[in-house]
């Protein structure tokens, strides 16, 4: 079985902009939601490792990320965080429903 490389990736890159956000800003409420959506998206990359087809806390990690984030930077218009998280979001969610496109159409 592949292993699912770029979800755990994305799950670090989640769970270091959490530690960045507490480190530069004291913000708690980054440091929590890095750490649980970055395990989130660990776990859902581990599922999806196992088996292809298990893709479905993937999706619903990277696209709450996309939406949550996609806000803040509407809000905002920093680049940093909010547009990088909703961009690598965004990008995940698309390798996500492409490769469910694709086993569909294989099967």
């Amino acid at each position: 079985m592949a292993v699912d490389w770029i979800g755990f990736s994305y799950a670090a890159l989640v769970t270091v902009g959490g530690l960045i956000g507490y480190l530069k800003a004291g913000s708690v409420t980054s440091l929590a939601a890095g750490l649980l959506f970055g395990l989130l998206a660990a776990v859902g990359a581990y599922l999806a490792s196992q088996n292809p087809k298990n893709v479905w806390l993937s999706l619903g990690t990277s696209g709450t990320l996309t939406v949550v984030m996609g806000l803040r930077f509407l809000n905002s218009w920093k680049l940093m965080p909010a547009g990088l998280m909703t961009i690598a979001s965004g990008l995940m969610l698309v390798k996500i429903i492409i490769g469910m496109t694709k086993r569909q159409h294989t099967s």
